[in-house]
């Protein structure tokens, strides 16, 4: 089929911007391993996917070089800390979940935040079951997201909910990476 010259193709371009960051952001040095992932975890792990099966939230993936990832913006939207990847591998390549945090990653709130744009709008704050988002009152303005690090379990909610795509997972000041 012939390109239609009335279209606007650059309009098309913009719609997909958004995905292309995404997936710009999943191929980073830095991946998202599952929960408890143990240091030298690529080394450990083969790759068989039995973490990314038993995942009832769906949220794990073949990542880089096919080791398992997390993707909040698959299945569920976020992780539940069941355990269930870590009972399924069968290769020493998780930390005991009984002795460990399951990561130390945190949410961060960027300036997309539309609540911080001066639109009404709370809902990481609704997805959050850890109360890790509040929202103040301002005066003459919307209440603004205010993030409890200590409460934060990098679950990665807030993510798959926000409407702006505002809402990042990183690790925690001072903290170590992840395997």
């Amino acid at each position: 089929m012939a390109a239609d010259s009335r279209i606007d193709r650059s309009k098309r371009a913009f719609l997909r911007a958004p995905l292309a960051q995404d997936r710009r952001h999943a191929q980073t040095a830095d991946p998202w391993r599952p929960p408890w992932a143990a240091p030298g975890f690529e080394d450990a792990c083969t790759r068989c996917g039995a973490c990314l099966e038993a995942c009832p939230e769906g949220i794990l993936t073949p990542g880089d070089g096919g080791f398992p990832a997390v993707d909040v913006q698959r299945g569920s939207g976020e992780c539940t800390f069941c355990r269930a990847c870590v009972e399924a591998c069968p290769e020493p390549a998780f930390l005991s979940p009984d002795e460990a945090r399951p990561w130390d990653r945190i949410a961060e709130i960027g300036a997309g935040c539309i609540a911080r744009s001066g639109v009404h709008c709370q809902t990481c704050g609704d997805v959050c079951d850890w109360d890790a988002i509040r929202f103040v009152p301002e005066v003459g303005g919307p209440p603004q997201p205010r993030l409890d690090p200590d409460g934060c379990t990098g679950c990665g909610a807030c993510i798959a909910a926000c409407p702006a795509r505002a809402i990042d997972i990183t690790h925690r000041q001072g903290a170590a990476a992840d395997a």
